[in-house]
């Protein structure tokens, strides 16, 4: 039985000095323990204990290298969801288009077009949880003047306010004999349907954790994309191994390809190079990085 009480944040000090960890400023300590809890910063202090049982610190451990760490997870989560904010609108837009020109402005409402149809039912009462819940205007207005229309908004109201999480399965739920799955999988440049579903179902994952100001650094990631082996555009040469995947380095990977197709010139690259010059104490390998990451074809500005 878990017998534990709180803890006031001078006890939380003094319990880090005495496993080791060095603390030369105990007012800095206790600013940072006020204003982020101690568990959101254990993550970043948990390597950096040599006995994962008695949680006593490895010598010349900092409270500042965790705060760095800290700090490097949070620009880094801005830099990615920003980029996944790009990915996602242009993933939103050739769904609405060309699903709506093939089939019908409702075609994520037909089940004839969807593999599992338990899973599109799934899908299908989020929406209607985002519908319920939208202030858009957009949205309220058309509840308003088609309240005898049993169907959801068309598709280009309705899927402007789901999730990515959602679009990424009304996707990749498509059947495979749906003309505009493969043409979408082809203008992202990922060949056709058999790679992009894996693709975009890791990134949403991902925009989840930054969503909700999870950790990136060092986090074991639960998606699996897989991999073209020959990509019509620009890709690396060092391709991490399967047991690597749960790294962010592979998906950082995919968002850059996919970036570069909706997004040519971005910046992507540059920030992210910059944010490892910002914080050199930040150990690249906890990401999954290959040492000559820099040089890929990929990743060149």
């Amino acid at each position: 039985m878990y017998s534990k009480n709180a803890t006031s944040i001078n006890e939380q000090i003094d319990q880090l000095i005495a496993r080791g960890l060095e603390i030369p400023d105990r007012a800095v300590a206790a600013h940072y323990l006020a204003n982020i809890s101690y568990y959101r910063l254990a993550g970043y202090w948990w390597p950096m204990q040599a006995d994962k049982v008695s949680h006593t610190f490895k010598p010349s451990s900092q409270f500042d290298a965790v705060i760095a760490l800290y700090n490097f997870d949070r620009d880094l989560r801005l830099l990615v969801f920003d980029v996944i904010e790009r990915i996602e609108i242009a993933l939103r837009t050739r769904l609405i288009y060309h699903l709506s020109h093939e089939c019908s402005p409702w075609w994520f409402q037909d089940t004839s077009l969807f593999i599992n149809v338990r899973e599109l039912t799934k899908t299908l009462a989020s929406l209607e949880e985002e519908l319920e819940r939208s202030k858009d205007v957009f949205i309220k207005e058309h509840l308003k003047k088609h309240k005898d229309d049993m169907r959801f908004p068309p598709a280009w109201k309705s899927l402007e306010i789901t999730s990515f999480g959602s679009l990424s399965k009304l996707y990749g739920n498509l059947k495979h004999t749906i003309k505009s799955k493969d043409l979408i999988a082809q203008e992202f440049q990922t060949a056709n349907h058999t790679y992009l579903p894996s693709w975009l179902q890791a990134i949403a994952q991902i925009r989840n954790i930054c969503a909700h100001h999870g950790r990136l650094w060092n986090k074991n990631l639960p998606g699996t994309p897989k991999l073209m082996s020959k990509p019509p555009k620009p890709w690396i040469a060092d391709v991490p191994t399967e047991h690597e995947f749960k790294n962010l380095y592979i998906h950082l990977c995919c968002m850059r390809y996919l970036l570069n197709v909706v997004n040519p010139g971005n910046s992507f690259s540059i920030s992210l190079q910059s944010l490892f010059t910002k914080y050199p104490t930040v150990d690249e390998m906890a990401l999954g990085m290959k040492s000559g990451w820099r040089n890929e074809d990929l990743w060149r500005v």
